[in-house]
């Protein structure tokens, strides 16, 4: 039977447990995306902490898109060798940490001049004004800053490499109907808008290698009409694992489907593990591991998922922003469930428990 706490390996990375910090924008970069001291402090507080696996925040590939304030970047070479402090620190504390890739695309946050990058120029409320749509010659573009981040992360030292293929943010874009209405191969049915996707995780593959990490944080549902919906989901999970994907991760929505929640998100014993019911269906398709994220808090839960489930790992992402070490304090036995009371006041310029000094 599977624990929280077995030993496993995942494309050769030695994982240490079941917990992988999901990323999460923090906010501790410099105006260009180049690494800080505050940055390297953060992600080596996470790693004494206990958890196995760390994936960074968001960091842009591509500099023709101007970056989120705080957000990590690695759209040239001169990030490589400040990279490789951090992921020292991390390594020290017998952690991995994986580089999650993304264009921000008419999401982006940023207060400066850039490009906005869509499928098609459709706005919802999470869209920034000034959208364009993408050319070919753009998403060649595109492909390559993928292709090119990774192999800059795996020089850096990262344990491996996770597409952001979620939450309205580009490429997740490319899967959504309501939001892709191009008529050339990019655009119509479900192979056609999962192409670029494939084409960037393929291009990684060969790009870094036949063991390398190439992991993927998908939508299960887009939780809006004319949205990704379950079954387009799988089908995109299943074309991936074919063109290399090493895991994926189950999250959903968008940012825009999500706008009128209000701040603060509610987790319960009965609702936490929101996406549990996805990830168990798509754990059924594909061959490859797969991660669930979505309000994880008690501990018993996530063993009931470890346990009863083909799910192989569980992701947390806001307790562990109040509570870096809860994995340790897990092992030492102390299993109350997490501090975070899910009101998702830590999300800002530079992310951080309201409740932490």
């Amino acid at each position: 039977m599977k624990t929280l706490f077995d030993l496993t390996q995942l494309s050769g990375m030695n994982m240490k447990n079941r917990f992988v910090r999901s990323a999460t924008h923090d906010g501790r970069a410099d105006s260009l995306g180049h690494v800080t001291e505050k940055l390297i402090n953060h992600y080596e507080e996470l790693a004494k902490g206990g958890v196995g696996t760390i994936i960074t925040g968001l960091t842009n590939v591509t500099d023709i898109e101007k970056i989120v304030p705080g957000q990590m970047a690695i759209y040239n070479d001169s990030f490589i060798s400040e990279y490789k402090e951090l992921t020292e620190a991390v390594h020290k504390h017998n952690a991995n940490i994986i580089m999650q890739l993304v264009c921000n695309g008419a999401q982006n946050r940023s207060n400066n001049e850039g490009v906005l990058w869509a499928p098609t120029v459709i706005e919802d409320l999470a869209s920034m004004p000034g959208i364009k749509e993408m050319t070919k010659d753009d998403i060649e573009i595109m492909k390559e800053s993928f292709i090119n981040g990774a192999v800059r992360a795996k020089k850096a030292g990262f344990d491996g490499v996770q597409l952001h293929v979620a939450h309205g943010y580009l490429l997740s874009r490319f899967l959504t109907p309501y939001f892709n209405r191009r008529t050339d191969e990019y655009g119509g049915n479900i192979e056609n808008r999962a192409r670029v996707v494939v084409e960037i995780c393929s291009g990684i593959r060969e790009a870094v290698g036949p063991d390398y990490p190439i992991l993927a944080k998908i939508n299960c549902e887009d939780f809006m009409e004319q949205g990704l919906n379950l079954e387009e989901c799988k089908y995109v999970c299943t074309v991936l694992e074919e063109a290399g994907l090493s895991a994926v991760e189950i999250s959903g929505g968008t940012a825009g489907s999500r706008a009128n929640e209000g701040t603060i998100r509610r987790v319960t014993s009965e609702t936490e593990a929101y996406f549990r019911k996805y990830a168990e269906e798509i754990a059924e398709e594909v061959d490859i591991p797969v991660i669930c994220v979505g309000g994880h808090r008690d501990i018993d839960n996530l063993t009931d998922i470890v346990e009863k489930t083909k799910i192989e790992y569980v992701s947390l992402s806001r307790p562990f922003i109040r509570e870096p070490e809860l994995v340790n304090r897990w092992i030492s036995g102390d299993k109350t469930p997490a501090k975070c009371i899910s009101c998702t006041k830590c999300f800002g310029v530079e992310t951080k428990c309201v409740f932490n000094k």
